[in-house]
């Protein structure tokens, strides 16, 4: 473990402790303290450079596989507009997002936006040659010579193509390397290939409603010093059918929050693992509201337990 994440890691173990029949790690004092909703974004370290990231990223697929010059494009240049102006950064692609690479492209070469962002997409190959293919094509698609951060996607033949993606960080394509997947299904393989390869990030999903990452894969990230990316922090969006027209809890103004979107992301970002949660929206006003989950006090040991309990009965 290096000193920062076992320094981190001590901080929460005596909470964690209490809190393992859920198979949740949850930091200690951190949380407790108070800070005030507005100012920036938090953020978070990358464990293997010390880079920090803001907590809330941008994810792509769905909302921005849109046609250009279309009233959805349209949307999307204000939605980046304000994901950067409200202090974002990561945002997450990948090649087999129908549109989405050509259209990240363009907004970021549109609004000049590519040096603010930590653009991230993926290998989602099965042979070298089909990799190398997709490499220089993502390139084109983004408008760029280099990306903050390469991920094999859903560890699709990633004894194959990790290598691979460490070739291209060698060559200065990529400063970052990790694995992605999406479902409880990857997280023994993936538990597997963080005890076994060296790895800069992780991305898996983790919501009030699918705490199976939080059992082992959250802490061994945080012990080997993984950066974690959340996706999925909605279930899919299939959360908001549960909440809707359902009040926030009581204490939900005490961490200085105004929607169910805003909770869910704070649940995510309330592990101490994890790095950044990549909701996706093609909507501005959505984005706003999303970006205020990052700001403000993170949820309490108490908190977390209140709602996965609510979401897992």
């Amino acid at each position: 473990m290096n000193p920062h994440s076992r320094r981190r890691f001590l901080a929460g173990s005596a909470l964690a402790a209490s809190a393992a029949g859920l198979g949740l790690s949850f930091p200690g004092r951190l949380l407790a303290a108070a800070e005030p909703p507005a100012g920036p974004l938090l953020t978070r370290p990358i464990p293997s450079s010390g880079q920090r990231l803001p907590v809330i990223g941008a994810g792509t697929s769905g909302s921005y596989d849109v046609a250009f010059d279309s009233p959805e494009y349209a949307q999307l240049q204000e939605t980046v507009k304000r994901f950067f102006e409200g202090g974002g950064s990561v945002i997450d692609t990948a090649p087999n997002y129908g549109r989405s690479d050509e259209v990240v492209g363009r907004l970021l070469a549109e609004g000049g936006w590519r040096s603010k962002a930590f653009l991230a997409t993926k290998i989602a190959a099965d042979s070298a040659q089909a990799a190398k293919e997709q490499w220089a094509q993502s390139l084109r698609r983004l408008r760029t010579d280099k990306v903050e951060l390469l991920q094999v996607h859903n560890l699709r033949d990633w004894r194959r193509q990790l290598p691979y993606a460490r070739e291209l960080q060698a060559q200065g394509g990529t400063k970052y390397v990790g694995v992605t997947h999406y479902t409880d299904a990857g997280l023994p393989e993936l538990e597997a290939i963080l005890r076994g390869e060296k790895l800069d990030f992780i991305q898996i999903h983790y919501s009030v409603n699918a705490t199976g990452a939080a059992k082992t894969v959250l802490p061994l990230a945080q012990d080997k010093g993984v950066a974690v990316i959340v996706n999925r922090a909605f279930d899919d969006g299939r959360l908001f059918a549960k909440v809707k027209d359902v009040p926030l809890p009581a204490w939900a103004g005490e961490v200085g929050v105004t929607s169910w979107a805003q909770l869910f992301l704070k649940f995510a970002i309330s592990h101490p693992a994890v790095t950044v949660v990549i909701p996706a929206t093609g909507k501005p006003h959505r984005q706003v509201d999303q970006l205020k989950a990052g700001r403000g006090p993170l949820l309490s040991q108490a908190q977390q337990q209140e709602l996965v309990q609510r979401f897992t009965a």
